[in-house]
């Protein structure tokens, strides 16, 4: 995964997921994901969020340039934060192989909703 000028190395293992969990449950799981980083009060992953809860998934040994720089990489809006769509939408472009599969990944959730 490249970041503005950082390398962060590893393993995609989304399409796995997708794959045993189905559509709805790989969300259901992006969205314990997003919950995990974000800051409790505001509802948004900050960089102070980030800073903290970032050793639970084994990058505490980031620094604050490389961490500001994933929030740069999915902050759609300017507010230097990460909202939950924004998160989800960072974590689909950071998986290649599930970009590929993004279609049939979206048409299935549809299908489930209705």
């Amino acid at each position: 995964m490249a970041l503005k000028g950082y390398l962060v190395e590893f393993e995609d293992f989304f399409p796995t997921m997708v794959e045993k969990l189905g559509a709805e449950g790989f969300l259901d799981e992006l969205g314990n994901g997003f919950r995990l980083l974000m800051d409790e009060e505001k509802g948004l992953i900050t960089l102070e969020s980030l800073k903290k809860n970032s050793a639970l998934l084994g990058l505490q040994d980031m620094k604050d340039d490389e961490l500001r720089s994933m929030l740069e990489e999915g902050d759609l809006d300017g507010d230097g934060k990460l909202n939950e769509m924004e998160f989800c939408v960072l974590m689909f472009r950071l998986s290649p192989e599930l970009m590929k599969t993004s279609r049939v990944f979206v048409e299935e959730a549809i299908l489930n909703e209705l």
